[in-house]
C-alpha cells in the first residue's frame, strides 16, 4: 500500500463535527428546544469556517481542487460501468457533487432554521415546510453518501472512512490513480 496524506485535521474535525451536529439535531433534539437552535448556529459557524478553509486551506481542502468539470462525473460513471477502479486522491467527481449538495443543503437548513426565529419569518408555513423538506433531502443524501463511500471503498480497495479518520489514504500498489 502507498500512503497519501490527503485530509488535514480541520477537514476531518469539520466532517465529524458536522456529522454529530446534524445527527443530533435531526434525530435527537426537540426541534422546539434551545439546544436545537444552538446546534443549528454551531453548524452554521462550522459551514462558515469550511467556506473560508475551502478558499485558503491546503490542496485537497480547496473547493478549486474538487469542483468537477462537466464530463468528470460521467467519466466516473463510465469507469464504474466498465469495471475500471481508478483511485482519486481527493474527492471523486461524483463525491464532490455530493459534498456540494450536502454543504448547500445544510446551509439552507441553517438559513431556514434561523428565519423561523425572526419576527419576519416566524410562523410562516412555507419556511417551516422548506426547513423540514431540506432536512429530509439531507437525510436521504447522507444515506446515499454513506452507501457510495462503502461502495467506492470496496470497488477501489481504499478504506475511505479510515482516511477521513486518519487523514491518510492507503492505496493498493496495483491501483490506477485518476488524473
Amino acid at each position: 500500500m502507498t500512503e497519501y496524506r490527503v485530509w488535514d485535521p480541520f477537514i476531518r474535525l469539520f466532517h465529524w463535527a458536522l456529522v454529530a451536529g446534524f445527527a443530533a439535531n435531526a434525530l435527537v433534539t426537540d426541534p422546539e428546544s434551545a439546544l436545537h437552535e444552538w446546534l443549528g448556529y454551531a453548524i452554521a459557524a462550522l459551514l462558515a469556517l469550511r467556506l473560508v478553509w475551502g478558499l485558503v486551506g491546503p490542496r485537497f481542502a480547496r473547493f478549486a481542487s474538487f469542483l468537477p468539470h462537466p464530463g468528470a462525473a460521467l467519466g466516473q460513471l463510465d469507469d464504474i460501468a466498465a469495471g475500471r477502479a481508478r483511485v482519486h486522491l481527493g474527492h471523486t467527481p461524483l463525491g464532490a457533487l455530493m459534498i456540494l449538495n450536502l454543504l448547500g443543503s445544510v446551509a439552507l437548513i441553517a438559513l431556514t432554521g434561523w428565519m423561523m426565529t425572526t419576527p419576519t419569518w416566524f410562523g410562516i408555513d412555507w419556511v417551516e415546510e422548506a426547513h423540514e423538506a431540506l432536512v429530509t433531502w439531507a437525510e436521504i443524501s447522507v444515506i446515499v453518501h454513506v452507501a457510495a463511500v462503502i461502495w467506492e471503498s470496496r470497488r477501489t480497495g481504499v478504506n475511505l472512512p479510515r482516511a477521513m479518520i486518519t487523514g491518510v489514504k492507503r492505496v493498493p500498489e496495483s491501483a490506477s490513480l485518476a488524473p
